[in-house]
């Protein structure tokens, strides 16, 4: 038997699945946690040499499972927007790797004057802002000397996450990235699907440092374990990976990732549509024959909020347990919970905004906060999905869900009720390395892409409720909870 390994580098740590791609059935996986530190507030960096040896740990814990020769390829996923500077002839860091949660740069990008800002946005789908890639490369070149100085050489690399493992992997023989990796660095042309001359020159980065653009099912080289050559192929950021492995593959197909955040991508097929409602427009995945987009909404804190009621509050033990605490009450009891701890993302982009709890009365409980914070959740992806629906002209039919979260019944069940559509949960929960895996079985022949739609399987399927309106009453009540919390 061959499997497919996919190495998922995230936020907070890396792990390697082997999958019988077959069956697109995990049996083994692999997992290290990444630390992050914080050398003043709002700063969030990584040891890239950490990311590596992890990810090279993980990957030999699943080879030496299996055997080298059952691995017919590797496929990537990673966290998007995080920036790895690095040597080219030794492959070492020359710096932190600048988290795409860092927020060094907000003052830089605040400055980016309106018309500028008009053609970021135009080009690249973003809106101008500290978390997307180009203003993190540009600190570095003006604050870190050995990059400047590999810089004037000709000596500097400078990439996501995504492209630094295929380098050190490929033993510095492929450095690449894919396209939805580069859609996500505020450099990068989404129409043309080519690094953007004008953006480049604005920001100072010259095209030569950056990664070679591959779409996300190519073959980006070989690696060796064992004696064996082990192609590397399909690569894709996370939540791209989590739209492909969702088989969201349909003009109209959504899938929402409820982790530490909340991300909801809406296939809008091979046309590119312009947010107006404080979206952001991005290559959904890229396949050597065609391109196909999104519409991206992400809200800051989603599974971030029950960790809250859990470490400081005390309020649950384990995460699981808030539902079973929200179902011992029939409602809120009229308190609302806006989940502002960063700021809030899409579509509001206020990074002042705070959270807020309203209606707390005598008689509020545990359980009443409890629900209301899971709730709250659902109200971020009602929020998105308006906005989605109005931009693209596209009626939302049905939410794939995937993320920790998703396991939480009740809450997939009142996301259901409050959108008025089906939650659909996978019995393959681990959409984001199984995209990947997926990504690297159409590289290789193994499967097309008219299979990965047979490969999803459902675990549960959550149907609204009959009776909405008193969801829609919550949701208007949540709406001027966030209008206050913007006034803070």
């Amino acid at each position: 038997m061959k499997y497919i390994l996919a190495l998922d580098a995230g936020t907070t740590s890396v792990r390697a699945v082997l999958y019988d791609v077959k069956t697109g059935t995990p049996v083994h996986i692999v997992q290290q946690e990444v630390g992050q530190s914080f050398p003043q507030p709002g700063w969030v960096e990584q040891d890239a040499n950490e990311i590596f040896y992890k990810s090279a740990y993980v990957l030999n814990s699943c080879v030496s499972f299996a055997g080298a020769e059952n691995i017919a390829g590797i496929g990537i996923t990673n966290q998007r927007e995080t920036v790895v500077l690095w040597n080219r002839k030794t492959g070492e860091p020359v710096c932190p790797a600048i988290v795409w949660q860092c927020r060094r740069t907000s003052g830089y990008c605040a400055e980016i004057p309106a018309d500028m800002r008009e053609k970021i946005k135009k080009k690249t789908g973003l809106i101008p802002d500290a978390y997307f890639s180009a203003s993190k490369i540009r600190w570095c070149l003006d604050n870190v000397p050995a990059a400047r100085k590999l810089y004037r050489e000709g000596n500097l690399c400078a990439g996501t996450v995504d492209s630094y493992l295929v380098f050190k992997l490929t033993e510095g023989k492929a450095f690449a990235t894919d396209c939805t990796n580069a859609s996500r660095t505020m450099l990068f042309d989404i129409h043309t699907l080519r690094w953007d001359k004008e953006l480049l020159d604005y920001f100072g980065i010259g095209e030569e440092i950056l990664p070679e653009l591959r779409p996300s099912d190519a073959r980006m080289g070989e690696t060796t374990f064992g004696g064996l050559r082990i192609p590397v192929a399909g690569v894709a950021g996370d939540q791209q990976a989590a739209l492909f492995g969702q088989a969201c593959l349909s003009r109209g197909d959504c899938k929402i990732t409820y982790g530490t955040g909340l991300f909801m991508l809406f296939n809008t097929g091979e046309t590119c549509v312009s947010s107006e409602s404080g979206l952001l427009t991005t290559v959904g995945y890229s396949l050597e024959k065609k391109t196909v987009y999104a519409l991206e909404g992400s809200a800051f804190n989603a599974g971030s909020s029950v960790q809250w009621l859990r470490d400081n509050l005390g309020f649950i033990r384990s995460s699981g347990e808030s539902e079973e605490l929200a179902l011992t009450v029939p409602d809120t009891g009229g308190v609302c919970f806006v989940p502002a701890f960063t700021g809030l993302g899409a579509p509001h982009w206020r990074s002042d905004a705070r959270g807020l709890l309203t209606g707390i009365t005598r008689g509020t409980g545990t359980a009443h906060i409890v629900r209301a914070v899971l709730e709250s959740i659902a109200y971020g992806a009602r929020e998105l999905s308006d906005c989605m629906q109005k931009d693209s002209g596209i009626c939302l039919r049905e939410i794939r869900c995937d993320g920790g979260a998703s396991a939480n019944n009740f809450l997939m069940q009142f996301q259901a009720d409050l959108l008025g559509i089906t939650v659909n949960r996978p019995a393959v929960r681990e959409s984001t390395s199984l995209g990947a895996a997926l990504l690297c079985a159409c590289s290789l022949g193994i499967i097309g892409e008219e299979e990965v739609l047979s490969l999803r399987k459902s675990e549960k399927i959550f149907r609204p409720s009959e009776n909405r309106e008193n969801f829609e009453t919550h949701y208007r009540n949540y709406q001027l909870a966030v209008k206050r919390a913007l006034l803070n």
